[in-house]
């Protein structure tokens, strides 16, 4: 039953932002494939990804890492594109010489391109206070400054108005394998460096600031790092931090035979199993944060601040298969059914907790882990997590509605939205060989509008170069007929969006 009654709080569009690297051919080859390529590019950027990303409109990207964050030096990649210099890139294995034709000025060129705010990770292991503030200066000072300048001499006389700025990347490992302790002290440093870019004390403008949050696949790790990360901030005054970035992955390391496109019956399972985990670790941070704000000292003065609000980001998700770890490019995976349906409910589980978590970012965009896109020479391969990041774009601004089912079926996932007396449905079979029927009750009168599904002949299925449209969404034939209940056949392995008028 949905209950359109018990209306909980919005789904942003930030729960569905996107992460590109430099790391394999995420970007290099990627979506930069320079301004002299044989390629369709605009400015150098591929003009197959930047049309497929400005139809998907993502509402913010995450750059340049990931790992790649902190041993990047942003003066590398901006100036005349001959002049920049030529390093080398052990990132995750990409073994490449990186010339840096990427740099500040083209992913800002990019987000401007495809709609997207930009997310920027500052180098907090091998860069230094006056490198992050630089930066921050030439990204967003208004006023005139010998940075400002630079940046207007590069092409861009405006600010960016850069408002997300995340201080390191995964310090609990290559970010410098640091302790909460550790973190906390530099971070203190850099958050209190930052420039705020307020024309006056009454300014309200402002600068997000993401802490390292926990790995959430470390399930001991996971809680001591939080918990020791907000015991160490509540000493003496406490620095301003807007949120905290939990990295969490679907691993899939079990077995030596389960391939990207090629699995058993277990290995299906497994995946949908651990995409489910998600769930449990939103609610341990969520809980973890709350309760260390609790512990937050009233200030001596009332001119110190007092931290009653710190956001939960997933600031990286998505699946891993171990077959990506000898991948050459570094970390590239095909995606199938099996991935489609594990990002679905991944999807689902952010925007049910859409109280609890502020944004997140799909791991990764182009041509690594989880991708969207993948690129092979001069083709560009929309893959079947294009389409389901697509089909949830409806839900984007909407109300989450409340159900609750009669009997529970383990293979069935139900979300349910509202906007303007428009409820979007969301049904995704998630068992690999049958079909399964599914009555839902509306409580009010609803008229079918609208209706798509994401399905394969074969759950081994992926898009190629050669066969670019294997999997793909199609808008399935739904019945308009008035009532207050509704059934459903979903085939097995499918991802199925149904929209209906309210009729009250």
């Amino acid at each position: 039953m949905i209950d359109t009654n018990q209306i909980q709080g919005t789904i942003s569009p930030y729960l569905h932002g996107q992460f590109v690297e430099f790391l394999g051919h995420g970007i290099t080859d990627g979506i930069w494939v320079g301004r002299e390529s044989d390629i369709p590019n605009i400015d150098g950027l591929r003009e197959g990804i930047v049309d497929a990303l400005a139809k998907l409109a993502p509402p913010v990207v995450r750059w340049p890492g990931g790992c790649y964050a902190d041993t990047y030096h942003w003066r590398d990649g901006i100036g005349k594109p001959e002049n920049r210099p030529t390093t080398y890139n052990e990132n995750f294995g990409t073994y490449e010489q990186d010339q840096h034709q990427f740099g500040t000025d083209e992913f800002m060129h990019f987000c401007e391109l495809i709609g997207a705010e930009p997310w920027l990770n500052i180098n907090l292991l091998s860069g230094s206070v006056q490198e992050m503030k630089e930066w921050m200066e030439y990204c967003n000072r208004k006023e005139t400054t010998s940075l400002s300048n630079e940046r207007k001499a590069n092409g861009h006389p405006e600010p960016y108005n850069v408002q997300f700025w995340e201080i390191g990347n995964e310090a609990w490992a290559g970010g410098g394998f640091m302790t909460p302790q550790d973190y906390v002290r530099k971070y203190r440093q850099y958050s209190s460096a930052m420039p705020t870019f307020k024309q006056n004390i009454f300014d309200k403008s402002k600068i997000y600031k993401i802490a390292s949050g926990p790995d959430g696949n470390k399930p001991l790790e996971r809680i001591n790092w939080t918990r020791d990360l907000l015991n160490e901030i509540s000493k003496y005054r406490q620095p301003e931090i807007n949120a905290l970035d939990l990295h969490f992955y679907n691993w899939n390391l079990d077995s030596d035979t389960d391939m990207p496109t090629s699995f058993q019956e277990d290995d299906w399972y497994r995946v949908i199993k651990g995409a489910r985990e998600l769930a449990l670790v939103i609610a341990e941070q969520k809980q973890l944060i709350k309760d260390g704000l609790e512990k937050m000292p009233v200030p001596e003065s009332s001119m110190d601040q007092q931290l009653q609000k710190i956001d939960l980001i997933v600031g990286e998700w998505g699946i891993w298969h171990k077959a990506s770890f000898m991948a050459k490019p570094a970390l590239l995976q095909q995606v199938t059914m099996r991935d489609a349906i594990a990002t679905a409910i991944s999807l689902n589980i952010l925007q049910e907790n859409c109280e609890n978590v502020s944004m997140a970012c799909v791991a990764q965009t182009v041509n690594v882990l989880n991708s969207l896109i993948i690129t092979d020479q001069d083709k560009t391969v929309l893959t079947p997590n294009f389409d389901v990041f697509m089909m949830y774009k409806k839900f984007q601004g909407s109300r989450l509605v409340q159900y609750q089912t009669r009997e529970k079926n383990q293979f069935v996932d139900i979300f349910a939205a509202i906007q303007d007396e428009i409820l979007t449905v969301c049904l995704i079979n998630s068992h690999i060989n049958s079909k399964q029927v599914v009555q839902v009750d509306f409580q009010h009168l609803a008229k079918g509008i609208f209706a798509e599904r994401l399905v394969a002949d074969d759950v081994t299925d992926y898009n190629s170069a050669e066969h670019p449209n294997t999997v793909r969404t199609k808008q399935i034939s739904f019945t308009d007929k008035i009532s207050t209940m509704k059934e459903f056949d979903l085939p097995a392995a499918s991802i199925n969006i149904f929209q209906f008028k309210l009729i009250k």
